[in-house]
């Protein structure tokens, strides 16, 4: 043991007989296995369910309001302060129902790039989010472990339910953030993405506000000629999806920095959807779910361990993580330069937007700082109207900034590099979700390569009545050119312009809580007011 691991233990007063400190994929499966707590699948993967919670709970996330966090956080419905005698109480008590299980330590890092590096240790009451751990995190070289210092520590412990009324928090489960003990309290979930998401929420506090760097919720590729491209965009809107790309190298599916030397994945792995995954349609997601990967919340087809990918039975939000080694076409390192094109997905239930069209400067800052989506509704019966869904820059549950900085900054980077920005709807058309059709993602790729080898340069554009958005009329190599203006997709015109104008005014609506922060440039990228 290291001198730097014994000291962590006494100071916590943790009991070197019940840790099981950096253990191999292979032994955190095979504990998970022996306790019962998960199956292999034909392929190899480690098959799990995270119990009550299969996402996250927004509603659960705290941040302990001090002297570092006071006056930087944007205090509200995604960042909501949390008594300091609170956190010291759960801490505690936490630990103290840590010391008596088996643990799972796990150390790592975040940032691929050197010079953000940020040292992770995680504290794991079940193996398999220590596994997460794992492969979510960038590992360490064996020559590291002996000299670790954690500036960061996770405490998950899932079987520890707090009591609200004693401790503080909305109800038995909480995710906790603290910036001067530089610590996650995680409690009451299993759901492994609380882990993920809490250090992301770390990183776009430390790196804008601390180190002039922007942190994105982004996936990130790279071309054979060294062309940068990043893909921002909600869950299920194909951000994973649209950057594993066979002809391109991913830099990673989730979390970047972009710094003065380029983009830098912060993570070591990936954490894709899936639901309805197939083989056709993802080989590269598909292919890296084999021994090492965590699936979580699947079902297998009845007497076999083959993984149906269509049953949302247990949830729809059916989650596997791998490590980045696990995909063929991996960029080394896991950074690249300055990117040439960046790309807004949005899946528009609605079947308003463009499948594709180019954004001014004004534009790009204005659909940055709404974030837009539209969901299906739920699975209830008879409720087929989509929902539409605004996230600040395509992931505010995770910034504990103001969104202006993060598209402040964003706006200045795209300026100084050149940098072409595309809006992409991967959702309907010729019609909204029941009536039309979602576009087929061969189109979507069709699109989005023409884009990244400039031949949308010199084609001829035509601009959108309502949106005032740039659509090419013709895009090399698609296939289906009916679909680039959407007003022509639809049965009935005048039904597709009163939608239109509906979802302009949903954007002008949500715009508002940001018009006083906002220049002309950024109001004039909005939607027309009709």
């Amino acid at each position: 043991m290291s001198h730097h691991l014994s000291t962590y233990l006494k100071h916590l007063n943790l009991d070197p007989a019940n840790i099981h400190y950096l253990c191999t994929p292979e032994m955190l499966i095979e504990e998970t296995i022996i306790h019962q707590q998960g199956v292999l699948s034909d392929t190899g993967a480690l098959c799990i369910e995270t119990g009550k919670f299969t996402g996250r709970s927004p509603k659960d996330r705290f941040i302990v309001k001090d002297a570092i966090s006071e006056n930087a956080v944007s205090w509200g419905s995604f960042n909501i302060p949390f008594e300091q005698d609170k956190y010291d109480l759960v801490k505690t008590e936490i630990l103290d129902y840590i010391r008596k299980q088996k643990t799972y330590i796990h150390d790592g890092y975040v940032c691929s790039d050197e010079n953000y590096r940020l040292n992770v240790r995680v504290l794991a009451e079940y193996p398999w989010s220590a596994l997460f751990a794992n492969n979510m995190f960038l590992r360490l070289d064996p020559e590291e472990i002996d000299s670790f210092a954690p500036q960061w520590t996770v405490i998950c412990a899932p079987g520890f339910l707090a009591d609200p009324e004693k401790h503080g928090t909305r109800q038995s489960n909480f995710a906790i953030m603290n910036f001067t003990d530089q610590t996650i309290l995680i409690g009451g979930s299993g759901y492994t993405g609380e882990i993920k998401k809490g250090i992301f929420s770390v990183l776009n506090f430390i790196l804008p506000h601390k180190l002039n760097t922007l942190s994105m919720h982004c996936s990130a590729n790279v071309g054979k000629q060294g062309d940068t491209a990043v893909f921002f965009g909600l869950s299920g809107t194909g951000k994973t999806t649209l950057s594993a790309d066979p002809h391109r190298s991913l830099i990673g599916d989730d979390e970047h920095g972009w710094s003065e030397n380029g983009i830098f994945n912060f993570e070591g792995g990936c954490y894709a959807k899936c639901i309805d995954l197939t083989e056709e349609k993802e080989p590269d997601i598909f292919r890296a779910i084999r021994h090492g990967a965590l699936l979580e919340n699947i079902k297998f087809f009845p007497g076999t361990r083959t993984v149906d990918y269509e049953d949302v039975s247990i949830t729809e939000n059916t989650r596997v993580s791998y490590p980045m080694f696990h995909i063929d076409n991996m960029m080394p390192g896991s950074l690249a330069g300055h990117p040439r094109n960046i790309f807004f997905l949005t899946a528009d239930a609605f079947g308003v937007l463009p499948p594709i069209s180019k954004l001014t400067t004004g534009q790009a800052m204005y659909h940055f700082i709404s974030g837009y989506t539209a969901k299906v509704a739920g699975t209830e019966a008879g409720v087929t109207e989509p929902q539409e869904t605004f996230s600040a820059c395509f992931g505010a549950p995770f910034l504990p900034l103001h969104p202006t900085q993060y598209a402040s900054m964003l706006g200045d980077n795209m300026q100084r590099h050149k940098v072409s920005v595309w809006l992409i709807n991967t959702g309907w058309s010729g019609g909204p979700y029941g009536v039309g059709s979602r576009i087929r993602l061969s189109n979507t790729r069709a699109m989005i390569t023409a884009a990244l080898e400039g031949n949308l340069d010199h084609v001829e554009y035509k601009t959108h009545e309502v949106f005032n958005l740039a659509m090419p009329t013709h895009v090399p190599g698609l296939s289906d050119q009916n679909i680039l203006d959407p007003s022509g997709t639809w049965s009935d015109p005048e039904a597709y312009r009163v939608k239109a104008i509906l979802l302009a005014q949903s954007f002008h609506k949500n715009f508002q809580k940001y018009a006083d922060n906002a220049s002309e440039d950024i109001l004039a990228g909005g939607p027309n007011h009709v």
